[in-house]
């Protein structure tokens, strides 16, 4: 994933990004980047790894350092940015949030219009962020090459762009990943987190639409191309992503968690006098299991203690294996909550499964005597094709995946996978209880797509659910 800040002041900024920026770090692990402008220096740029530490500490120094009334930062899982670009429309940083799917295609169409080469980086990869540029820099204006680059890249993007005058804030063409714009005496602020600018004195004037593109200075957001109307905001920006305390479209994360935990319990078929406590996976299978604790009347408790002064963000570190380890190590067990008990377990999600499993095992070892669990979404049978929520390589990751190809003996037709989302088929009865075999659960419910959408409250046709259903 990713988040990303800009800062338009009458004062020097960089305190303002600085935190501002460091705010979005359970949003990636990667790289975290700054860049500046000052009329007596230019643009100056930071760019440090912070997959083993984070954001904060490596960039204090340049903080110190680093001067500036405008400026842009990033977290980002991918590759490194801001990047300075030299163009025909003038210098400027650019920084972006999202996912490009066709990226041999757009850089054929950059070399055909001029465009002479890319720096590769490991893999083979180029960097997204300076494709983007090409494509931006093939119009004539920044606001036109923003709308182009948008209309023409197969997934999502949204885009900061620093110049000498203030920035350019874009959001993503359907609206998939958020853009606030906050407001303060001297001062104007673009975010990805609603709550990243809180602190520092910000209140919030408004959300972009999809596609809306605005040049912000320190007295004004002015609008250079309008919003269009389809929208598509991704349901795990409030299931997963989103920190407690943002809110996207107005509606807080928070509160959404909390809606789909009572949701859960109203239509859950497990007899509550049975289950000693509702426990949630930390941190965003806290407030459902609130909810669902409230809900149903069974007391609410924490089997696990989160161990953060050591393991604070809940993305490190990259390769999946030492994420899987770091995860167990994270979670310290309170023995006399989990000996001879039966609890019921909210999270997020299964995904992979595999974390989940290890979870559950670690509990039995504790002395559980009974593990049920609860996701507070549907089962995921597509990988997201447009904002990376997980690293998976192949949709086989998914342990839904998995699954079904045990079931149906191979892979199975587009038309035989529809059925495994359809929550009244034999088939999804048939996946659901499998999974629960494999990962050892005492029982296993998942959240409906209808309660789910009913705890985010704006219309189902404006949420992207294809990680679920497989419809755009």
């Amino acid at each position: 994933m990713g988040g990303f800040f800009g800062v338009a002041s009458q004062q020097d900024c960089v305190m303002d990004l600085f935190f501002g920026v460091d705010y979005h770090s359970h949003l990636g692990t990667k790289r975290g980047g700054m860049a500046v402008y000052a009329e007596e220096t230019g643009f100056e740029r930071a760019i440090h790894n912070i997959e083993n530490s984070p954001f904060r500490t490596k960039f204090e120094r340049d903080v110190e350092e680093m001067k500036g009334c405008f400026g842009i930062g990033c977290i980002s899982d991918n590759e490194p940015q801001p990047l300075i670009v030299r163009s025909h429309l003038g210098n400027y940083a650019i920084t972006t949030v999202g996912r490009i799917n066709n990226e041999k295609e757009l850089v054929d169409l950059a070399f055909q219009g001029g465009n002479m080469h890319f720096l590769e980086m490991s893999g083979g990869r180029i960097n997204a962020t300076e494709l983007v540029a090409a494509l931006i820099n093939r119009k004539g204006s920044i606001p036109e090459g923003i709308r182009f680059a948008q209309e023409h890249i197969d997934g999502s993007m949204s885009i900061l762009i620093l110049t000498e005058k203030g920035f350019y804030a874009a959001r993503d063409i359907v609206g998939r990943t958020p853009v606030v714009i906050g407001r303060k005496e001297g001062a104007h602020c673009a975010s990805f987190e609603s709550f990243a600018y809180l602190n520092l004195g910000y209140t919030d004037e408004r959300q972009l639409g999809p596609g809306e593109v605005v040049f912000v200075t320190p007295d004004s957001v002015e609008v250079k191309m309008e919003a269009l109307k389809k929208k598509r905001v991704c349901a795990f920006l409030w299931t997963y992503y989103g920190y407690p305390s943002a809110s996207y479209e107005g509606v807080s994360v928070e509160s959404m968690r909390y809606r789909c935990g009572e949701l859960l319990a109203k239509e859950d078929e497990v007899d509550p006098e049975s289950i000693d406590y509702v426990a949630g996976i930390p941190d965003s299978g806290l407030a459902a299991a609130i909810g669902y604790a409230n809900a149903s009347g069974i007391p609410f408790a924490r089997p696990f203690i989160k161990y953060t002064p050591t393991w604070p963000r809940s993305f490190m570190p990259q390769r999946q294996e030492m994420r899987n380890l770091v995860a167990h190590m994270k979670l310290i067990p309170i023995e006399d909550l989990i000996k001879d008990k039966s609890l019921l377990f909210i999270d997020d999600s299964i995904v992979r499964g595999t974390q989940m499993g290890e979870t559950v095992q670690f509990l039995y070892n504790s002395g559980a005597r009974e593990v049920h669990i609860r996701p507070a979404c549907p089962p995921i049978v597509y990988g997201c094709k447009y904002l990376n929520f997980s690293r998976s390589s192949s949709e086989l990751d998914l342990i839904t995946r998995r699954v079904i190809v045990e079931l149906e003996g191979g892979v199975p037709s587009e038309e035989t996978l529809k059925k495994y989302t359809d929550t009244e088929s034999t088939e999804y009865k048939a996946m659901v209880e499998k999974i629960r075999e494999k990962l050892n659960f005492t029982s296993l419910h998942y959240q409906s797509l209808e309660t789910m959408l009913e705890a985010i409250q704006i219309p189902s046709c404006d949420v992207c659910t294809y990680c679920w259903t497989g419809k755009e």
